[in-house]
């Protein structure tokens, strides 16, 4: 047979260039002259509208290919090469399979038989052309859009709340209501701080986003789309509402490609300064560049990284995001633990830990870092206290007189609608009872529409009244004159009270003294301001208090002179020795067991084999066990009731715990002390085995 393709590379081609197609069709005149009878002449024309840069995307390529390859084609006919291929990988594949299948090609200038020198070389320098004609058509169209762009004239599709005249220019979208809810977004994303918070406002007062279609019948008529996250960072994110004509905000990156998709490839978001266009001004705006720049560094430090704050949590501890290691000055990370008041964090440096596999530089309890920050921002806000109040009143009224604002455009736009129906329902002719009805039904719907629209209206104001009644205005004075009141108060959330933190607060940085009680801690207030404080903060162990050699020596003076545990408690409270906790003063307990510990009154558990009476072989008292091990007794015994060890209690005063573990058990459980406190679960107690030379020659498997 002989072949004829047909191709253009785009559609508008096809419906413009009347002539090209034309004269591509005609080749089959060619064919027959050449001696093909026209039964034996076969069109492809599948590929009309379609590039030639691609073999993938050309259905009407791959079946000429194949008939090809199966030998059913003697020749291939094109207006010219180009209309076969542009480009030389595939170019080449053809004229490889047509060697081999004996098929001759031909365009207007002559016929090729690829099997002879001559034709061959031609034919490739042919394709060559073709390919460097490609490149060079789409380096004169980049070079002519971005010449174009430089003067700010390459039209894109705008976002919501801009349209395009016909002359070409930009301009606010002429209705009211659109422009009021896109300065209301920006309006609250200023507010709130996250993106969020502001679809949740949106959805709660029911504020739709008007847009224009793009595509489609209904193109350039205005539409009203519930808001989403995607598209309100988009708004925040673009130039536009900046008045910034910007263009190469992005590029593909071609290595993500997939195979038979040209323009696939995941975009890549560049950095103004890298953006190939960039002129301020441009545009009508509906914000400043100076608020654009900020919403941008906002976004960016709501990220949840290493090296921003990121957005306010809901977890207890207030300081997420700001406290920062004065050891190696990272952010520290919060960790939450749940006890019998419910969730309490910890703030910990572990960055060069996770990174490195070096140790953690420091973490200590939240409480006390959460009320020291929040004690100086109270106190500093106090002067403020008459002016928060009247910029909470008017912040509140000014938001609500924007939804209002929004609603009576919303009731004006349906009157319209009503307004339009009825007139045409009355201008149309009685006898017509076929566009009658329909016109009738119309308005129907529209005063439907409008009724509903009213009553939600009237129970939108029945609990958001537009202005702020006596009592509230009251109630936001009372509450800002007593700053402390109004942080407490059960209306105040949690990521609030962050909020308020991080509006005058950069950053706290912090220091511990080794792993003893003391930390210095550093407030950087928003402006630069610094304020420096030694703190105390809780420990897990008494040996961990500074003072500990000094307690130990009041502990035996006082001891020595036979004074009951309760009396040595107040000494101690007397002179200012508190416990590692930090809250109150030592309990008696405590005091009878420093004095077991430190060895003034022996006898009671100091040695496992002192009293062969209640301790057989392999046995420990609990206290004793814990100090072979090198852990807190309370953890031990947490372990025992959890099962992890095996014990029973001694049916005699004092009726402490006894503990059975031979050598080996005791080394698995020092072992196992050193795991990290994610490992301490009750299948890796169950299954870890302390790694021996015979547990590795056996094949048994260490911990």
């Amino acid at each position: 047979m002989a072949v004829v393709y047909v191709r253009q590379s785009s559609r508008q081609q096809v419906l413009d260039h009347g002539e090209s197609t034309r004269l591509q069709y005609g080749l089959v005149e060619r064919a027959v002259a050449l001696g093909w009878s026209a039964s034996r002449v076969m069109v492809i024309d599948e590929d009309l509208g379609r590039s030639a840069a691609n073999a993938a995307e050309r259905p009407g390529f791959a079946r000429l290919v194949t008939e090809i390859t199966m030998g059913h084609v003697g020749l291939v006919l094109g207006l010219e090469m180009s209309r076969l291929a542009r480009a030389g990988r595939d170019w080449h594949q053809l004229v490889e399979l047509c060697s081999l299948a004996g098929t001759l090609l031909a365009d207007a200038d002559g016929v090729y038989d690829p099997n002879w020198y001559n034709d061959r070389l031609l034919l490739g320098l042919k394709g060559t052309m073709t390919e460097v004609e490609l490149h060079l058509i789409k380096q004169r169209m980049a070079s002519g859009r971005l010449a174009k762009a430089g003067r700010g004239e390459l039209a894109f599709p705008l976002p919501a709340g801009y349209v395009r005249r016909s002359s070409g220019e930009v301009a606010l979208d002429p209705d009211e209501q659109v422009q009021a809810v896109i300065r209301l977004v920006f309006h609250l994303f200023e507010q709130l701080g996250t993106v969020h918070a502001v679809l949740r406002f949106l959805v709660e007062h029911q504020v739709q986003i008007g847009m224009r279609e793009r595509c489609g019948p209904g193109k350039g008529e205005l539409v009203w789309r519930a808001p989403h996250q995607t598209g309100l960072i988009n708004m925040l994110r673009n130039p536009a509402y900046a008045g910034i004509y910007a263009y190469g905000r992005s590029r593909t990156d071609p290595s993500r490609r997939r195979p038979g998709r040209e323009h696939s490839g995941r975009v890549r978001r560049l950095n103004a300064e890298e953006w190939l266009v960039r002129i301020d001004g441009a545009l009508p705006s509906y914000i400043g560049a100076g608020q654009y720049e900020r919403n941008l560094a906002r976004m960016a430090a709501n990220r949840a990284h290493a090296a921003a704050a990121g957005a306010p949590r809901d977890g207890p501890a207030l300081l997420g995001g700001l406290v920062v290691c004065g050891i190696c000055g990272h952010r520290m990370q919060v960790s939450y633990e749940s006890n019998r008041q419910g969730l309490t964090g910890r703030y910990c440096c572990q960055r060069r830990h996770h990174t490195y596999g070096e140790p953690r530089c420091q973490q200590m309890a939240g409480g006390f870092l959460d009320d020291h920050v929040v004690a100086r921002v109270l106190s500093a806000l106090v002067p403020a206290a008459l002016e928060l109040s009247v910029a909470a009143a008017q912040q509140v009224e000014a938001r609500r007189a924007e939804v209002e604002r929004i609603w009576q455009q919303r009731l004006e736009r349906t009157e319209f609608v009503c307004g339009r129906a009825r007139r045409q329902y009355q201008l149309a002719e009685p006898e017509n009872r076929l566009v009658v009805r329909q016109l009738e039904r119309e308005w129907e719907a529209a005063l439907a529409e409008r009724a509903r629209l009213a009553d939600e209206y009237e129970r939108y104001r029945s609990h958001r009244p537009a202005r702020l009644t006596a009592a509230e205005l009251a109630a936001i004075r009372a509450l800002a004159d007593d700053i402390p009141a109004l942080w407490a108060a059960p209306s105040t959330t949690i990521t609030d009270r962050k909020k308020l933190l991080r509006a005058v607060i950069e950053s706290v940085q912090v220091t511990a003294d080794g792993i003893s009680e003391r930390v210095h801690a550093t407030v950087v207030w928003a402006g630069g301001a610094r304020t420096d404080a030694d703190l105390i903060r809780p420990v897990a162990r008494v040996d961990q208090l500074s003072y500990f050699p000094r307690l130990a020596e009041r502990i035996k003076a006082l001891a020595g002179q036979d004074l009951t545990a309760v009396e040595i408690a107040d000494h101690l409270a007397a002179e200012g020795l508190r416990p590692p906790h930090q809250r109150g003063r030592f309990h008696p307990g405590e005091i009878q067991h420093l004095i077991r510990r430190l060895g003034i009154r022996p006898g009671l558990d100091a040695d496992r084999r002192t009293d062969q009476g209640q301790l057989g072989r392999d046995q420990w008292w609990l206290a004793t066990l814990a100090r072979e091990i090198g852990m807190p007794t309370a953890t031990l015994f947490t372990w025992l009731k959890r099962g992890w060890i095996t014990g029973r209690q001694d049916t005699r005063a004092p009726y402490r715990w006894i503990i059975t573990a031979d050598r080996a058990e005791v080394e698995r459980l020092r072992a196992l002390r050193q795991l990290p406190a994610g490992y301490h679960n009750r299948r890796h107690w169950l299954d870890a085995t302390v790694p021996t030379e015979s547990s590795d020659e056996q094949g048994g498997r260490p911990s």
